[in-house]
């Protein structure tokens, strides 16, 4: 399936979106709140970010889908992502796992192994942090949450803890990768630039999450179509951009306006195994 044949699906996940708006639960870092709330917000989606312990089995329930990220992550805070993602798998409730700079720390990684044993729905890392959590690297080999490794690298080991995980496996890159451990697809949507705004990857992922909640049965066909709508608001807030401050605020309205001659025209979605 080439880029044509994904990208009415793209828009009819976009669409569904704006429709039905999904309550999407954000656990993640201080670095990245503002902006995956915003993005979440253009996208149409209702972000909260809700990670108090105390307030995951009143709140958690009501929720469409879960997103966590660990990358400013602290003791106080694991319990509260592992009872949302109990909870949220125990109810049937899609959620993602961003393993940010999984291996810069034992205590990262083992977390990260721990939330990976309560079956996401959805990991999207970088082609190094992805390699690290499929047990293909050892600690210390990412840099913070930059990866050393292109997303290429990883396809093997995306499909392998895809594979062992039971969930669809995302890797962000200058060639997006998403597989189920058996499709494999590449997604060549986005720019550079993008990379040099903190918290872009990290609201990916919570775009993800919001994908998800509208076709939760087909994990791998939203994330695609995420990634794809993510990159490509990209590409036009890029156009009108200055640099990477001016392409954060064209980014977030680029994506509260993409219309459905944008989308079909500029996907660009190749099956790649």
């Amino acid at each position: 399936m080439e880029s044509k044949e994904w990208s009415s699906g793209v828009w009819t996940h976009l669409t569904a979106v704006r429709r039905q708006s999904p309550l999407v639960q954000c656990i993640t870092n201080f670095v990245s709140m503002d902006l995956v709330a915003n993005t979440l917000l253009s996208a149409g989606a209702s972000p909260a970010m809700v990670h108090s312990v105390a307030e995951v089995p009143d709140f958690t329930p009501h929720i469409h889908a879960l997103f966590v990220n660990v990358g400013t992550l602290t003791p106080d805070w694991l319990p509260s992502m592992k009872a949302a993602a109990e909870l949220a798998a125990q109810l049937g409730k899609p959620w993602v796992l961003d393993p940010a700079a999984v291996s810069c720390s034992g205590f990262r990684l083992k977390a990260c192994l721990e939330l990976v044993e309560i079956k996401p729905s959805v990991i999207k890392g970088n082609g190094s942090e992805i390699i690290a959590l499929s047990g293909s690297a050892s600690q210390g080999q990412t840099k913070g949450a930059d990866s050393s490794h292109e997303s290429t690298e990883a396809i093997e080991a995306a499909k392998s803890l895809a594979l062992s995980s039971g969930a669809v496996v995302a890797v962000s890159g200058a060639v997006d990768i998403v597989t189920d451990g058996k499709r494999v697809i590449g997604v060549h949507n986005g720019t550079k630039m993008m990379q040099r705004i903190t918290a872009t990857g990290c609201s990916l992922a919570g775009l993800v999450a919001a994908f998800l909640a509208v076709d939760p049965l087909q994990p791998l066909e939203a994330t695609v179509s995420a990634m794809s709508v993510f990159g490509i608001a990209g590409e036009l807030g890029e156009e009108l951009a200055n640099g990477p401050a001016s392409l954060r605020m064209h980014l977030i309205d680029s994506l509260y306006g993409l219309d459905e001659t944008t989308v079909l025209s500029r996907v660009k979605i190749t099956r790649l195994g």
